[in-house]
């Protein structure tokens, strides 16, 4: 695995990977990739498609079990906890963007926003308000009682950010979230990702392809065949 360049605060990363090996039936997804992240800190992973950064993220956000390797939040081992563990530390600790949003789309904008916050047990005035919050400042406040089926690719997206940020989540583990997007909507999605996540410390996971998305890390990593080939910083 290739190391990571340290953290400028020196503090300890949120989440490290190593050496993960991963395959899909006699397919080789992960050839002992890893990486790590600090908190307050973006790293794009970056790789032709099919070079498996997109399998790599599913690993360290616990949804997809390698067959060897480590992933460690903050000392503790994910690939080896209970299913029941794993799936409270994605819904505490962990949000989500998608390509295409992933918005439930028989429940409102405030409700997927506040969708995580309700799986989590917190009260309905609560979740209201923490969501009414994160929509204002993603900027779709205006379609809060709107269905995803009714707002733009934009407005669904930054809702979907909304959604991912509300919890206050540890790291954020953002899937080429500007996939679906034209170019306009697409930065303006990837400026407020960046600012809130930055704001509130939130480590930030993203894989994308597209430099102009990656410009927005402090570091890209470069993968190939299942493996981290190159890692540089960028701010």
């Amino acid at each position: 695995m290739t190391t990571d360049p340290e953290s400028p605060s020196g503090s300890d990363p949120v989440l490290v990977g190593s050496d993960l090996q991963l395959s899909f039936g006699r397919t080789p997804a992960l050839r002992g990739a890893g990486m790590s992240v600090h908190a307050g800190e973006m790293v794009a992973v970056m790789g032709s498609s099919g070079s498996g950064k997109s399998t790599l993220l599913h690993c360290l956000a616990g949804i997809l079990t390698p067959s060897s390797g480590s992933v460690l939040h903050h000392g503790r081992e994910i690939t080896t906890m209970p299913d029941q563990q794993r799936s409270a530390l994605r819904r505490d600790e962990f949000g989500f963007v998608f390509q295409f949003g992933q918005l439930v789309p028989e429940l409102t904008v405030a409700e997927n926003v506040a969708l995580p916050l309700r799986l989590s047990g917190h009260r309905h005035a609560d979740g209201r308000r923490r969501s009414a919050l994160w929509m204002d400042k993603l900027g779709v406040s205006d379609v809060a009682d709107h269905r995803p089926g009714e707002i733009s690719g934009g407005q669904g997206q930054r809702a979907a950010v909304a959604r991912a940020l509300v919890a206050d989540p540890e790291v954020v583990f953002a899937d080429e979230p500007t996939g679906a997007l034209d170019s306009i909507a697409g930065e303006q999605v990837m400026a407020l990702l960046d600012e809130t996540a930055r704001e509130s410390g939130t480590a930030v996971v993203l894989v994308t392809h597209e430099s102009r998305v990656a410009a927005y890390a402090d570091r890209e990593v470069l993968i190939r065949d299942g493996a981290v080939r190159q890692q540089e910083s960028v701010r």
